[in-house]
């Protein structure tokens, strides 16, 4: 059997048609984990995984015969991260505590891949709780280097064709950074519109679950089924116009992430774009100072049933982000929440004034870093997160290590289906000019 695609969309369409059988799909992912998975460690451990697979297939075929009548997603398996509860899987969050206490009913957005068709091929690891404590995946690029957090392993899984979707969730950058590490598409949407129910939280007043995938097609597949009061947008006839935000934020990238994305920005011009800079954040470290105050806040409210009685379990770095949001007062945590509209409406105002259609940075500071101590620094995706805008990371080139960088588009509020749309021809026009 020829190699099966590891693009969504192409994929889906196969296994919908039955032009490639699900059983002879899950021994080619079979052989794939196999090969590589003892080296990166992506996925949460499952005794008889793919026997448990196969036995799903075979109850997808039976109640779907009909290749005409499938749903989009028929047979896809897609990888969740184990912050996510899944009935019939413990839910482990990354963390040494029972999962008896972590236990709830399975996520919304689990289910609604499910009634799409979906697979689920298993947990991804996380980091624990969804912060900076990583666990043990690698980086498919360079074993010694980290994917990226918290989706570490969703991430990982991805890059190395072990499953073609799979969820995240970001609370400061935990799609966007590690899709830029692993060289995958990351789509975060506006907040809330994909359900947040049935996920462990870290900072609820700045959770998001989002998805990632090989492609802008298929993260844009899978957003038509997970994004709430999707409406399919006709991308205009014109090429969006892009905002660079000037100032301390871009400042924020090393010197090869900004040389590459300077780069990816010149290959985005020649295709057509106007790329227009603006002055933007120059308040930047007092909004990464609120949107840290929220995670530590909310998380320490979070942890308030187990962190007293399962302390010695945690890990020392939520531990301090614990510790540090039991110190936030209510006034201060009111004060750093109202920052997040603030920024939001100066964002939207920068844009429209300036005839901007989506703002462009860089999706990480620079390449994966050495190591697996560190997940990364999230910086580069802060402020979109904290105004709960919708982004989606695209893989834009290679570091001087060889290792991949990420360009990351932001859109207005909820103009998710716009952004989607739009990102399609953005990377048709990266991957064109990268040599």
């Amino acid at each position: 059997m020829a190699a099966p695609p590891l693009e969504l969309a192409p994929l889906a369409r196969a296994l919908r048609r039955g032009e490639l059988g699900l059983s002879d799909y899950l021994d080619a992912l079979e052989s794939a984990v196999e090969s590589r998975e003892p080296e990166l460690r992506a996925l949460v451990p499952e005794p008889g995984r793919f026997e448990r697979l196969r036995r799903e297939a075979e109850r997808l075929v039976v109640r779907c015969p009909d290749p005409a009548a499938r749903p989009p997603l028929f047979g896809v398996p897609v990888g969740v991260k184990d912050i996510f509860h899944v009935e019939g899987f413990p839910t482990g969050a990354g963390s040494r505590l029972p999962p008896a206490e972590l236990a709830g009913p399975e996520a919304d957005c689990v289910a609604t891949l499910r009634s799409e068709g979906a697979l689920v091929f298993g947990k991804t690891v996380s980091t624990e709780f969804a912060y900076f404590a990583p666990g043990q995946t690698r980086n498919p690029h360079d074993p010694a280097r980290t994917p990226g957090g918290s989706s570490s392993g969703s991430a990982a899984a991805v890059a190395a064709g072990f499953c073609p979707l799979a969820l995240g969730t970001q609370t400061i950058g935990s799609i966007s950074r590690p899709a830029s590490y692993c060289g995958i598409v990351g789509f975060k949407p506006s907040y809330e519109r994909i359900s947040r129910a049935g996920v462990i939280p870290l900072a609820p007043s700045v959770d998001h679950v989002g998805l990632f995938a090989h492609d802008a097609e298929g993260a844009m597949a899978a957003a038509r089924c997970l994004v709430r009061d999707w409406h399919e947008a006709e991308s205009p006839a014109e090429p969006p116009v892009l905002g660079v935000p000037e100032g301390p934020y871009l400042e924020r990238a090393s010197a090869s992430g900004r040389e590459g994305f300077e780069a990816a920005c010149e290959r985005l011009r020649r295709a057509g774009y106007r790329v227009e800079r603006v002055e933007a954040m120059s308040d930047f470290d007092r909004i990464a100072e609120h949107h840290e105050r929220i995670v530590a806040a909310e998380a320490a409210r979070v942890h308030s049933g187990w962190y007293p009685r399962f302390a010695d379990l945690y890990h020392p770095k939520t531990a301090a982000l614990i510790e540090r949001g039991r110190a936030v007062t209510e006034v201060e945590l009111a004060r750093a929440l109202a920052g997040r509209e603030r920024l939001r409406g100066e964002l939207e105002a920068g844009r429209a004034e300036r005839g901007v259609d989506l703002w462009v940075s860089p999706a990480a500071p620079g390449e994966a870093p050495e190591g697996l101590e560190s997940t990364g620094d999230p910086v580069m995706n802060l402020p979109w997160t904290h105004a709960g805008l919708p982004t989606l990371a695209l893989p834009a080139g290679r570091g001087p290590a060889g290792l991949p960088l990420g360009i990351q588009l932001a859109a207005g509020w909820r103009r998710d289906e716009l952004l989607c749309a739009w990102s399609i021809g953005i990377e048709r026009a990266l991957a064109g000019g990268a040599g």
